[in-house]
């Protein structure tokens, strides 16, 4: 959780919540193991994204309750889509209503940063589940951290069902969320989120193009399955990781540096940023150069830098990088993301 107001413009972006970042990478827990990309103050006013300033859409109530490595999670889905409503957290991250062995639905966040699906303990008690006897390590923004696991028979989101697999159980996932929904099996998936409509679909990928109206945002897969988006911040190439997990858009220093040519000085806004093992660090919030991602630009973006543990983790921190946040990424209209063609289709409202 970041603690600061976040605000900045996508050529179509309006104003956003409090900053809270929670960005997941979730492994069996075993000595060296990590994951490795691929090469691949007054409150600032909201980023805009470019097309008419969009306001920012209220955040709700939070819903009431309805040994060995981690085994590959394999989902299946038939041809039909499902499409099933959602809602934004408190902190405006995007909810799935997923079924776990059966019951819910649970309140899972849908985080493209994330390695791998996770639960809190409040939902490991509502399924009456006992934690397994082989941990699990917990990567996130600010840290890492062992946490307890558990086995699910099933996780199913609509028509798309996860069989049997090992969940990592997390203290919070903030903003009222009860766990988070990871990007396992979804390499040859579509998924549209229409925020307009508060509606989630997941289906196979047909290779679509995007629809009409829609602007297209190349990506790459990075090893844990991150969606990188080879961008530039005030002309400098920038690594930006898509990341629907996170409610705030961090840098990292390389990028600042390059940016800056040197250290902030004055009286620049600090953030406190909190990650999913509840670790704290430290990041200096600054208005941020046009922001870049191919046809789509954002503007008058605060973003948070500082030299977060993920970075370092992902062998980002030696060049720049950053991890765009829902402050952005919730004022479109609609997003798909499309795993098979890797890219993404942004429709602006």
């Amino acid at each position: 959780m970041v603690k600061r107001k976040s605000t900045a413009t996508v050529a179509s972006m309006g104003s956003c919540r409090r900053a809270a970042v929670l960005g997941i990478l979730l492994i069996a827990a075993r000595a060296g193991a990590g994951v490795t990309p691929e090469p691949a103050a007054p409150t600032p006013p909201a980023p805009a994204i470019t097309t008419p300033a969009v306001p920012a859409t209220p955040a709700p109530d939070a819903l009431s309750t309805p040994g060995t490595k981690t085994p590959e999670v394999i989902i299946e889905t038939p041809e039909p889509q499902f499409v099933a409503p959602t809602r934004r957290d408190r902190i405006g991250r995007i909810w799935a209503p997923v079924y776990i062995n059966g019951r819910g639905p649970f309140r899972l966040v849908l985080d493209t940063g994330a390695s791998h699906s996770v639960i809190t303990a409040g939902v490991a008690e509502a399924l009456g589940i006992q934690p397994q006897q082989k941990a699990a390590l917990l990567r996130g923004v600010t840290g890492s951290a062992t946490v307890a696991a558990v086995r699910i028979d099933s996780l199913r989101v609509g028509d798309l069902m996860m069989n049997s697999s090992s969940l990592p159980i997390v203290p919070d996932v903030f903003g009222g969320a009860q766990g988070v929904l990871g990007p396992e099996g979804l390499a040859d998936k579509r998924i549209m989120i229409d925020f307009s409509g508060d509606q989630i679909s997941i289906a196979r990928s047909r290779n679509e193009r995007a629809p009409p109206g829609f602007l297209t945002v190349p990506v790459q897969l990075s090893a844990p399955r991150l969606l990188v988006v080879d961008a530039r911040v005030g002309g400098i190439r920038t690594q930006a990781i898509i990341d629907t997990g996170g409610q705030g858009t961090l840098g990292n220093v390389a990028l600042r540096e390059a940016l800056a040519r040197k250290p902030p000085s004055g009286n620049v806004p600090r953030d406190e940023v909190t990650g999913a093992t509840e670790d704290v660090q430290l990041g200096d919030r600054m208005l941020t150069p046009v922001i870049d991602l191919g046809p789509v630009q954002i503007r008058n973006a605060h973003v948070t830098y500082g030299d977060m543990f993920i970075f370092e983790h992902w062998k980002l921190n030696h060049h720049p990088a950053m991890l765009i946040g829902m402050d952005v990424i919730g004022v479109f209209d609609t997003l798909i993301i499309d795993y098979r063609r890797h890219e993404l289709q942004v429709r602006m409202r």
